[in-house]
């Protein structure tokens, strides 16, 4: 069998993988990012298994300084701090790799690069192929054996790739590989602040290599190149010659190859055990160490006590290094686990016949809180039959009433619990009540007290924690329940499944689920209290549960035979586009494939010499690429085309009749309320918030919801402005805050003041360009961003933002007081209390810094948007309970509600939404809030 051995660039791994899940962080209970360690240890597993080297190494850099810091002090001088997550993760990842019994190779005053060059062609020289694996263009210059080659990890649903001499040629222009060295002399390499000769870039050096052959050769010939290109030539023969210094990967490091050093060895399992526990890699474990991953006996002893208050050996928390506090609680340790079914006292019982269900009731009504869990038949509560009820009231006590197929008689044993239902001194507990309460709902089963849902508490207390009852369960109690895997061999609910199970089985499971989340509840009244966000919890979150329940179970309907029709005239329309491609191109190729349309776009028809490659090396042909060229190229345009009417088909149009509820003939989204950090709902099935409106064809979409009979219309409520209005509100900036409450033209009056104009005098395209401005800035948005948007020279879009900032002072004091608060405090909030938490705003890496700057921005005015139109969801639907309404509310995409309204109420149901959305929280500084209201036949008219 060949050998291959495999040299891993540590560093630029671990940045690749810490910048990869930048925007959806992975956070431990204890609040450490582990994005580097958990990108790291996929990418090196998933190498072992798929490409089964038989020889392995990773080499790191050292923090002494090399022979290239030396020659140029500027070497690498701006690179920019490394984030202090990032920083935290290398003695982690050292772990893992020796856990895997894998050496690690660094030497001081050498790079890695260096060390991997010298051991490739050593190995190399063995009768070895040596694959390099690195995101890094530089390795290039290694390729002189054909033995060697660099691996590039797949990304971002990309396939890893293998680039051999010839790639490597091909994608610079050159003729050998050594002349990648050359290449960086001549334009230099920003990302090492390696300087090239200015003002010459890839193009034009490898034009110069072409005719010259090499560096040398081209500055010895300087005199000879003519115009401005030999006088830069000439004045940077120094620079250059320095630059490929630098350039050249070192390949005689004293480092020595001992083959037996790198073969790959049976890994220290124990080890791995320890650093996945740490680090909470619960799924990733067991994928790597199957089921001799144990999260229980990897990390040292100290003594705590345990649920019950008994002295225990528990495993020691880490330490967190932390920006700001994340409040968790002192039990809160992770993955690190003590407890489970089978070593915690319990008492869960089973409770079946009428007699022992009526004794079970009398029990109930003296309690005043009580977790309540179902058991079913799907994941989807409008689709799924009773199993089981659950019951909790007391730490460490259960019970279990199962429910027969047969759904009268589930409905007789619901009716026995009656009393309890309707009891309103109870306080019910749950994880995901909105579920269970869906499901009572098919039943007609309605719970009326109090509730506190531990996901939703969960949710205000760490908004980008994952939250699932297991995790919760882990990270608060120290106790891993029973999985349902465990009792039907796969993940979720699956029709008819948990029938199948043995009663016993069921109730353990289902009884610890209640008792769990009871425990849990307890653990986060105080949590919520610490984190002052009892308010949002109290007014916003837990009685929003309600709301959605109804708008879940009610639906909308779909017609049909709208869309049946509008997929016909998308695939002619989209077809007619296709063949405008093809005919324009003179070439028919595969038009859904990006690779083809790159080289049909720019190799073939040549419609941008500067045209970009992504990082898999093929062009980018993504929608904002495309938006550019669009202008002065009419193949762009049906391109475009196609992709948008294909897209509208396939997902929308198509999709919808396929997920019409069998029982009801009606769709029936479902709600997430705890997934945006920002406090936005978010719906799934289909997701409303995706349904586009900004073209034509989009918005034909929204003719397909439809009301329920010829006696109801839709009505549609729409906030106007309403972040705008936040933003004047917040800030107290008096220009913005006096133009709403004078009732003007917001995009108008800003216009008028940035350009000095009166508002009379103000133009389409200056309305436009003020637009353009008022919501990029909350968002972060400057020059180049504004000049990319709007597709003006980037000293425009400065003078732009300048006179804004000039006559919008108050917005910029609000900016710079919140990023200031956000510093000293570690979270912002919205005016209901919602808190986002940036532990990163301090950072000195300023990519990570800015992120979380900007976050800091925007959240507290998305969130107060989204805590606005909850409150207003949350005083309609009481206000309508209260009445004889027959109408309903169904729907509520961003900052607009749907409701499906009997035709004689329409009047009175218009004057009751806009009292209740206008109301719903007063702003600030007077800020008015204005909502408008429409009716219509379909959800557009409406609209």
């Amino acid at each position: 069998m060949q050998k291959k051995l495999f040299l891993l660039d540590a560093m630029a791994l671990i940045y690749r993988a810490y910048y990869a899940l930048i925007r959806s962080p992975r956070i431990t209970s204890k609040g450490r990012n582990t994005n580097a360690q958990f990108g790291f240890t996929n990418t090196l597993f998933d190498l072992i298994n798929k490409e089964k080297p038989t020889h392995l190494a990773v080499c790191f850099d050292t923090h002494a300084p090399t022979e290239r810091h030396t020659d140029f002090a500027d070497y690498k001088a701006n690179r920019q701090e490394a984030p202090e997550d990032l920083l935290d993760s290398i003695p982690d990842i050292k772990k893992i790799i020796e856990g895997f019994n894998i050496p690690v190779v660094e030497l001081d005053g050498y790079e890695a690069d260096d060390v991997i060059g010298t051991v490739a062609w050593q190995a190399c020289a063995k009768g070895y192929d040596v694959y390099m694996v690195t995101p890094d263009k530089d390795y290039g210059q290694l390729l002189t054996q054909p033995c060697i080659y660099i691996y590039k990890p797949g990304s971002f649903g990309n396939d890893s790739e293998i680039l051999t001499a010839e790639k490597i040629c091909t994608k610079w222009d050159i003729k050998r590989v050594d002349q990648v060295i050359d290449m960086l002399g001549l334009m230099g390499d920003a990302v090492d602040n390696i300087p090239g000769i200015a003002g010459v870039g890839e193009k034009t050096a490898a034009k110069l290599l072409k005719e010259y052959d090499t560096l040398e050769n081209i500055l010895a010939n300087a005199d000879n190149i003519k115009g401005a290109l030999g006088e830069k030539i000439r004045n940077g023969k120094e620079a250059a010659i320095m630059s490929k210094k630098l350039a050249t990967i070192i390949t005689n490091v004293p480092v020595e190859f001992h083959e037996e050093d790198y073969r790959l060895k049976e890994w220290n399992k124990d080890a791995l055990v320890e650093v996945f526990t740490e680090l909470e890699f619960k799924t990733l474990g067991k994928r790597i160490l199957g089921d001799e991953f144990n999260a229980f006996n990897a990390a040292p002893q100290s003594v705590q006590t345990d649920l019950f208050g008994n002295s225990v050996a528990t495993k020691t928390p880490i330490a967190k290094k932390e920006a700001a506090p994340v409040i968790t609680g002192e039990e809160s340790v992770g993955l690190l686990t003590e407890h489970n079914i089978h070593n915690t006292p319990h008492k869960y019982e089973l409770v079946q016949g009428k007699e022992a269900i009526e004794q079970f009731v009398q029990a109930l009504l003296q309690q005043p809180e009580i977790c309540f869990d179902t058991e079913t038949t799907h994941i989807d509560a409008n689709e799924a039959e009773l199993v089981g009820l659950s019951f909790s009231f007391k730490k460490a006590e259960g019970y279990y009433v199962p429910c027969p197929a047969d759904q009268n008689e589930t409905r007789a044993i619901l009716a026995l619990f009656a009393p309890v239902f309707d009891s309103e001194t109870i306080n019910w507990v749950g994880q995901n009540l909105k579920y269970d309460m869906l499901v009572l709902k098919w039943y007609g089963v309605s719970i009326k007290g109090k509730i506190f849902d531990t996901m939703l508490a969960h949710y205000l207390i760490e908004p980008e924690g994952r939250r699932s009852m297991d995790l919760l369960s882990a990270q608060y109690l120290r106790y891993e329940p029973v999985h349902i895997e465990e009792l039907i061999g796969k993940k979720g609910k699956t029709q008819g499944t948990m029938r199948d199970v043995e009663i016993e089985k069921v109730k353990e499971y289902a009884a610890e689920d209640a008792d769990i989340t009871l425990q849990l509840k307890h653990a986060f009244e105080p949590l919520l209290a610490a984190r002052e966000v009892e308010r949002v919890f109290n007014e916003v979150e837990n009685p929003l549960v309600r709301v959605l329940t109804d708008m879940e179970f009610e639906g909308v309907k779909i017609d049909v035979n709208f869309l049946n029709d509008y997929s016909k005239l998308l695939e002619t329309e989209a077809k007619k586009c296709e063949e405008n491609v093809y005919a324009q191109a003179g070439v028919r190729f595969n038009l859904a494939s990006p690779k083809q349309l790159g080289e049909v776009l720019f190799e073939i028809l040549k419609i941008d010499p500067k045209a970009k490659k992504t990082k898999t090396g093929q062009y980018a042909t993504g929608e904002d690429v495309l938006q550019k060229l669009a202008a002065n190229n009419p193949i762009v345009a049906d391109i475009l085309g196609f992709r948008e009417l294909t897209k509208l088909k396939s997902t929308y149009v198509d999709a919808l009749p396929q997920i019409i509820n069998s029982k009801t003939g009606r769709v029936h989204t479902s709600y997430a309320q705890a997934v945006a950090v920002t406090g936005r709902l978010s719906s799934n099935n289909p997701n409303l918030q995706n349904i586009p409106i900004r073209s034509d064809r989009g918005r034909e979409i929204r003719k397909a919801f439809v009301p329920r009979d010829e006696n109801h219309v839709l009505i549609s409520a729409d906030y106007s402005q309403i972040e705008l209005r936040i933003v004047a509100a917040i800030s107290g900036d008096p220009n913005m805050c006096d133009a709403f409450k004078q009732g003007k033209d917001i995009h108008t009056a800003t216009a008028a003041k940035v350009y000095n104009v009166a508002e009379a005098d103000v133009t389409k395209e200056m309305r436009y360009k003020a637009k353009s401005v008022n919501f990029g800035i909350i968002y972060g948005q400057g020059a180049f961003g504004l000049a990319d948007n709007l597709g003006i020279p980037r000293s425009e879009a400065k003078e732009i933002i300048d006179n804004y900032k000039k006559e919008f002072v108050g917005i910029t004091s609000y900016m710079d007081d919140t990023i200031k608060f956000a510093q000293a405090n570690g979270y912002v909030e919205t005016l209901m209390g919602r808190k986002r938490w940036l532990k990163d705003i301090n950072s000195s890496n300023f990519t990570v810094r800015g992120y979380a700057e900007r976050n800091a921005i925007n959240s507290p005015i998305q969130g107060t948007a989204a805590d606005m139109i909850k409150l207003a969801m949350i005083k309609i639907h009481n206000e309508m309970k209260k009445g004889t309404w027959k109408s309903k509310m169904i729907l509520q995409v961003h900052d607009e509600l749907v409701f499906d309204a009997v035709k004689e109420e329409v009047d009175d149901l218009k004057k009751l939404i806009i009292k209740n959305m206008t109301t719903a929280m007063v702003l600030p500084n007077d800020v008015p809030v204005e909502a408008e209201v429409g009716a219509g036949e379909n959800w557009l008219e409406a609209h």
